[in-house]
């Protein structure tokens, strides 16, 4: 065979070859579709992190991910998924929300071990939103509970952001000089007594504040209260740093029997592993979420006031004991707003 033929056949050998694996990279890349249901303060993070990570995505796997986003109160949206929203990724407000779908079965009751810092990727506390000028002079947690002041806060059997903001309010009381469980429960119910209507969620409270011109103080994320004063202007509202507030830790998780279902366990991973990536921190910091990643956070560092902040693990013995004992039925919540 002459030497001409036989550089033909290699060269007819190595197109196909590099044909058969154009078409193999063809049929490999997917399009894959993800539903994170989240709850309404994270609203505009998650439609700059979708777009990250879809990027990010593309380019590290060749795979094209549409993400759908649904937003509403945390615990409202842990029943839809419990009631059979086919959640690929849940991104709520408190810990006790996952849990309740961990408890159908749809998620594993480990999952808060399978990321960092118990699977909260970003953190918040709760600050106090007044007018500008601060007009009836409210400095802490006791100007709340005076006669003449009208609080906003959402309400805490439907609202995960409410009930930090009760917690807040609760070990503020607690750690006060002679401060106990009874003063603690005193100070919360004269709290209470100020509040005239409360709205099922974080962001509907915002909105009564901020939009409808009612009330004195809001009780508030930080990042929806430095979101407003960023989309209003600093010549709306004024922050007040209280004393001491909590440490907010909202979780994300993967549904796993969801993912399953869905063939989208890989790229669901991938996702809330990203929202600890040096952009999703980036992210989370721009949207005003305090960052866990130490590069990112002292950046930020100056976007964030210092402040004592408890947490429920040290102070309270964790979520599950605490969501039993003041948000149940028939807790601790209902027997102080019941009979206010």
């Amino acid at each position: 065979m002459s030497t001409g033929l036989i550089r033909k056949k290699v060269t007819i050998v190595a197109t196909a070859l590099m044909l058969a694996g154009g078409l193999a990279a063809i049929v490999q890349a997917a399009e894959l579709t993800l539903l994170n249901v989240s709850y309404y303060p994270t609203r505009e993070l998650y439609v700059e992190f979708n777009k990250a990570f879809q990027a990010h995505y593309q380019q590290q796997t060749g795979d094209i991910v549409t993400i759908r986003t649904a937003h509403g109160g945390s615990s409202r949206q842990a029943r839809t998924v419990i009631d059979g929203a086919p959640a690929d990724v849940v991104t709520l407000g408190i810990s006790s929300d996952i849990d309740h779908i961990a408890k159908s079965g749809l998620i594993d009751e480990s999952w808060q071990t399978r990321l960092a810092n118990n699977s909260t990727p970003y953190t918040s506390t709760i600050v106090l939103l007044v007018r500008k000028g601060n007009p009836k002079n409210i400095q802490d947690w006791d100007d709340l509970v005076r006669p003449t002041i009208n609080v906003v806060t959402p309400n805490p059997k439907t609202s995960a952001g409410a009930r930090w903001n009760y917690l807040a309010a609760w070990l503020y009381a607690l750690k006060q000089p002679g401060g106990n469980e009874e003063r603690a429960k005193e100070f919360v119910k004269s709290l209470y007594k100020n509040v005239g209507v409360l709205d099922t969620g974080a962001r509907g409270a915002t909105t009564t504040f901020v939009e409808r011109g009612i009330g004195d103080v809001l009780i508030a994320w930080e990042n929806e209260a430095l979101l407003s004063v960023k989309d209003l202007g600093p010549d709306k509202f004024d922050i007040v740093v209280p004393s001491s507030s909590i440490l907010a830790e909202p979780p994300v998780a993967v549904v796993d029997k969801n993912v399953a279902r869905h063939g989208t366990s890989k790229v669901a991973q991938a996702y809330v592993e990203y929202l600890y990536s040096e952009q999703g921190q980036e992210i989370a910091a721009r949207h005003f979420y305090r960052p866990r990643l130490a590069s990112v956070a002292e950046k930020y560092k100056d976007q964030y006031p210092n402040l004592t902040l408890y947490t429920v693990d040290e102070e309270l013995g964790g979520w599950t004991l605490t969501q039993e004992k003041h948000f149940a039925e028939g807790g601790v919540f209902d027997s102080i707003y019941l009979t206010k």
